[in-house]
C-alpha cells in the first residue's frame, strides 16, 4: 500500500498512472465520492503491493534502505540500478511489502438510543474481518450489582460470522455520566460485587462473549486499592470460566498523577491481574477542550512507554480514535462543544469549504481552517492516512499487542486498508 498526498494541480488520471493502478481502484479504496472530489493536502491510500519511493537530492541507496528496512543490495537487484552509480534525484524505486506483524484489533460498537441503526449495523458486519474483538458498549453497573445491557441486535452473529470474540464491556455509567457513586457502592459492597460477577459470568454464557472488559472510570482514588481486590476477585473467576479479563485504562505518565480520571487507575496492579488493558490514548483534543489533534503522537508514546514500566508490551493494546472535531473560535471554556466528525466527512468539508489540509509534524495529525457562512472562524483535526500509519509505526516499534478503536461508525477506509495490509489480524 502507498500512502499519497495529493498536490496543487494533481488529478486523480495522473495519481493512478504514476503507481501503475487505474483511478477506479483508487476511488474503490479511498470511498471517494467522485474522482474529480479531490483536496490539496488529502491523503489516499493507493491499493497496490509494495509501494514507491522517489529518490530526493542527496539520497544514496543505503540510507534509503535503511530507512525502510530493506538491504540495499537487495533494493538494488529490485530496481536493477548499479551499486556504482549515483542515484539521481526523481528516480522512482519500488519497495517490496514488509512482513506482515500479528496483532490483536478491538473495536467498540456504541448503539444510541432505542433501537440499533441499520448504518451501524452495517459498520460492524464491513469491519468484522479486520476485528479480535467487538465490543457493544455497555453493560452499565448498577449500585446492587445487576446489569443494565446495551442493544445487542445482530451484534453477536456478525461477531461470530467473521471469528471474532465478542467483548462484554461493563462500565459505571450513570445517566450518560461516569459516575463515582456507582463505583463506590460496588467497590464498597462485597455482596453486590459478588451479585455484578455472577451477572456477568451468566451474560456470558447466554450471549456467547470471549472477554470481559472493565471500564471503569472517575471513581474515587480512596477507592483505587478496592478496584485493584475487586479485579482479582473477578479475574479468579472468570478464568475459571474459560473467560479473559481486561481493562481500560486513563492515559497516565506517571504511577501518581493527580486527578481523578487518573489516581484510582493503577497500572501496575492491573498489568499483574489482567490479560490486557486497552490504554485510551486519545481526547487530547476534546470536544470541550481547546483546539488541538485529538491523539498527538508524543503525548501517544509517552502513555506507552509509562505503561511499558508497569507491564509488558504483549499486554498493551493502544487505543485510537476514528474521528475529529469541528471547533469553532476563538475557543470559550464552558463553551458549546465541537462536534465530532468522522475523517470521511472531514475532507468533505474541506471540500465543500475549498480550503487545503495541512499537516503538523509535531503531533503527526491533519487539520483545516476555514470561516462558514456567518463568518465564525473554524479549524478541524482529525484522522488521515499519515496520522494512522505513525500509530501503526509506534505499535510495531514497541511490539505492542495490539489496537482498540473508539468507535465503529465513522468511515475512515484508510485506517483499515493500512491494517489489514500490515498486520495479521489474529482470530478466535
Amino acid at each position: 500500500m502507498q500512502i499519497h498526498v495529493v498536490q496543487e494541480g494533481q488529478n486523480l488520471t495522473g495519481i493512478a498512472n504514476a503507481y501503475n493502478t487505474s483511478v477506479d481502484d483508487i476511488v474503490q479504496a479511498n470511498e471517494l465520492p467522485s474522482a474529480e472530489r479531490l483536496v490539496i493536502g488529502q491523503s489516499l491510500v493507493i491499493p497496490i503491493v509494495g509501494s514507491f519511493y522517489w529518490v530526493q537530492p542527496g539520497e544514496n541507496l543505503f540510507a534509503i534502505s535503511q530507512r525502510f528496512g530493506i538491504p540495499f543490495q537487495e533494493l538494488a537487484e529490485i530496481n536493477q540500478i548499479s551499486l556504482e552509480d549515483p542515484l539521481a534525484a526523481g528516480t522512482r524505486l519500488y519497495i517490496p511489502p514488509r512482513p506482515q506483524t500479528e496483532t490483536e484489533v478491538n473495536a467498540y460498537v456504541e448503539p444510541i438510543g432505542d433501537t440499533v441503526s441499520e448504518e451501524l449495523i452495517e459498520s460492524a458486519r464491513v469491519r468484522a474481518p479486520y476485528l479480535t474483538y467487538l465490543a457493544p458498549f455497555s453493560y452499565e453497573v448498577n449500585r446492587d450489582g445487576t446489569l443494565s445491557p446495551p442493544l445487542l441486535n445482530d451484534f453477536p452473529a456478525i461477531a461470530a460470522e467473521h471469528n471474532a470474540g465478542l467483548m462484554l464491556t461493563v462500565t459505571n455509567l450513570e445517566a450518560g455520566e461516569f459516575s463515582e457513586e456507582v463505583g463506590a457502592a460496588l467497590l464498597t459492597n462485597e455482596a453486590a460485587q459478588d451479585e455484578l460477577i455472577n451477572n456477568i459470568i451468566e451474560e456470558a454464557q447466554r450471549v456467547g462473549y470471549r472477554d470481559v472488559h472493565f471500564d471503569f472510570e472517575f471513581l474515587r482514588p480512596e477507592d483505587r486499592q478496592r478496584y485493584n481486590d475487586f479485579l482479582r476477585k473477578a479475574a479468579e473467576r472468570l478464568r475459571a470460566e474459560g473467560l479473559l479479563i481486561s481493562t481500560a485504562l486513563a492515559p497516565k505518565t506517571f504511577a501518581e498523577q493527580e486527578g481523578q480520571w487518573y489516581e484510582a487507575h493503577d497500572y501496575a496492579a492491573h498489568g499483574e491481574i489482567v490479560d490486557f488493558v486497552v490504554l485510551m490514548t486519545y481526547e487530547w483534543g476534546y470536544g470541550g477542550g481547546p483546539p488541538m489533534a485529538v491523539s498527538p503522537i508524543g503525548p501517544v508514546r509517552e502513555v506507552i512507554e509509562y505503561a511499558l514500566t508497569e507491564m509488558p508490551a504483549e499486554k498493551i493494546m493502544m487505543g485510537q480514535n476514528l474521528y475529529g472535531y469541528d471547533w469553532t473560535l476563538p475557543f470559550e471554556p464552558g463553551g458549546e462543544f465541537a462536534p465530532a466528525l468522522s475523517p470521511q466527512r472531514a475532507v468533505q468539508l474541506a471540500y465543500e469549504q475549498n480550503v487545503p489540509i495541512q499537516f503538523d509534524e509535531e503531533s503527526q495529525a491533519p487539520f483545516f481552517e476555514y470561516v462558514d457562512d456567518e463568518g465564525n472562524d473554524h479549524v478541524v483535526w482529525f484522522e488521515d492516512a499519515r496520522s494512522i500509519q505513525a500509530k501503526f509505526d509506534l505499535m510495531r516499534e514497541l511490539g505492542l499487542r495490539g489496537i482498540s478503536y473508539w468507535k465503529l461508525g465513522l468511515p475512515f477506509p484508510q485506517n483499515w486498508l493500512l491494517l489489514s495490509d500490515q498486520f495479521d489480524i489474529q482470530k478466535f
